[in-house]
């Protein structure tokens, strides 16, 4: 064990001394960034922001003419929220499942280790928590566990009398009454979603069609760049269609490495994601990104990125597959893990804030200064982004370069505030007009 841990330190100083500091740049941002050539490097750069927790009293900062506060804090690893009708506040308490066809090896060992630096290593509550506010102060006064035993729930959509619940294996759902705060029904299955044992990127968000008739799943690819073979990438890196009536899915678009946050834009009604793109071939590649998903689009990963930008790694190369990859509408800066993504509505905010996306920005851990770790607000006109994006909640890192925070979903609560889940910092945190 010694031995193990002399290695892991070494390659944790070789990881993250090998390669100068690049702060982030404005060509990584916006629907045309400047993508420098890729890097080859024996040893990933790594550089996480140690998870600390917030101090007593501290909180974000907001954009001006807004206040933060806690909704709920002491939840277990809130990763995603979504909000009923009649204002409660659901909250996925979760974390990966066990992945027993994970390989081994020194390489893993370390990344595993690293990850839970970062706070990513704590068992998953496997729960949805049920958050009241009943007396509008902003504050949540109670809070039930509504459903429990499941297995690393994230997407959650209420469909009529149904809630449905998307965990790393399959989509379920159980009845749900107004006002309900516990769920005893056991939850049926809808469909199967790709799962374990590898089960790479685990997360499967999920949104419901308008009319109520179709299901879309955001599935993350089981590799960074299909090192775990091609076969273990089916129905991957894809959003899917499911037909709720039949439980029948089918591929919608595919090419979307890590497809998170799902949502549609009000204005044209069309479907958007946010996108993690590979790693590990410098600070400034790839870029994530949020994208309009076009159907039958194929938007390039594994063979190529931002187009017909190859990934020479990735073997053997499908050039035809290559020629027909389309680029992604918006680049929001390489590795800040862009997954939780709400659309604005109404008229609370401050008027800048009211037409555009609202994207949460986990961090960064493949950089050596780190990026993202902040809620930011790309504006849009005529239903296609418009503009810089604006940070609208930051300070998540303190001046020791820790992290007292890491933003994951947002969502809008019935005032019209935005909430975002604190994975870090275990809070739900509300931002409204100051």
């Amino acid at each position: 064990m010694c031995i193990r841990k002399i290695l892991g330190g070494a390659l944790l100083l070789l990881a993250t001394a090998c390669t100068p500091g690049a702060a982030q740049q404005t060509s990584e941002i916006g629907p045309n960034p400047r993508l420098p050539a890729p890097q080859k490097r024996w040893l990933p750069t790594v550089n996480i922001a140690p998870a600390v927790g917030w101090p007593e009293g501290a909180t974000p900062a907001a954009a001006e003419g807004l206040a933060v506060q806690a909704f709920a804090r002491g939840l277990d690893h809130p990763r995603w929220l979504y909000v009923l009708p009649n204002g409660d506040v659901l909250v996925a308490e979760t974390n990966a499942p066990p992945k027993p066809g994970e390989k081994g090896g020194l390489r893993n060992w370390f990344m595993k280790r690293t990850m839970a630096k970062a706070g990513a290593g704590v068992p998953s509550a496997n729960r949805i928590t049920l958050l009241r506010d009943a007396d509008g102060d902003g504050i949540a006064e109670t809070r039930h566990v509504l459903l429990s035993d499941l297995f690393s729930p994230f997407g959650m959509a209420l469909v009529g009398d149904q809630l449905y619940v998307a965990n790393a294996d399959a989509v379920v759902r159980v009845p749900y009454r107004t006002g309900q705060t516990r769920i005893d029904a056991r939850p049926v299955k809808v469909t199967d979603l790709p799962g374990g044992p590898i089960n790479h990127h685990w997360t499967k968000s999920l949104v419901a069609s308008a009319d109520g008739r179709t299901l879309y799943v955001g599935v993350g690819s089981n590799s960074n760049v299909g090192e775990n073979g091609m076969a273990n990438e089916t129905d991957r890196a894809a959003v899917l269609a499911i037909d709720i009536a039949s439980g029948q899915r089918r591929m919608y678009a595919s090419g979307l490495r890590n497809p998170v946050g799902l949502a549609f834009e009000p204005g044209t009604g069309a479907l958007w994601v946010v996108v993690n793109e590979r790693d590990e071939i410098g600070d400034q590649l790839v870029p994530d990104y949020l994208t309009r998903v076009r159907e039958g689009a194929f938007y390039g990963w594994p063979y190529s990125y931002y187009g017909a930008h190859v990934d020479a790694r990735v073997k053997p190369q499908e050039p035809a597959r290559v020629a027909r990859a389309i680029a992604p509408d918006y680049a929001l800066g390489a590795h800040v893990a862009a997954l939780g993504l709400a659309f604005a509505r109404g008229d609370a905010l401050p008027e800048r804030f009211r037409e555009g996306a609202f994207i949460g920005l986990h961090g960064s851990w493949n950089r050596s200064e780190p990026s993202g770790y902040k809620v930011v607000f790309v504006p849009f006109a005529h239903g296609q982004p418009a503009g810089s994006p604006i940070d609208l909640l930051s300070g998540f890192l303190d001046a020791d370069g820790n992290a007292r925070g890491r933003p994951v979903g947002v969502a809008f609560d019935r005032t019209g505030a935005l909430l975002v889940a604190d994975d870090v910092g275990n809070v739900v945190w509300r931002v409204a007009p100051r």
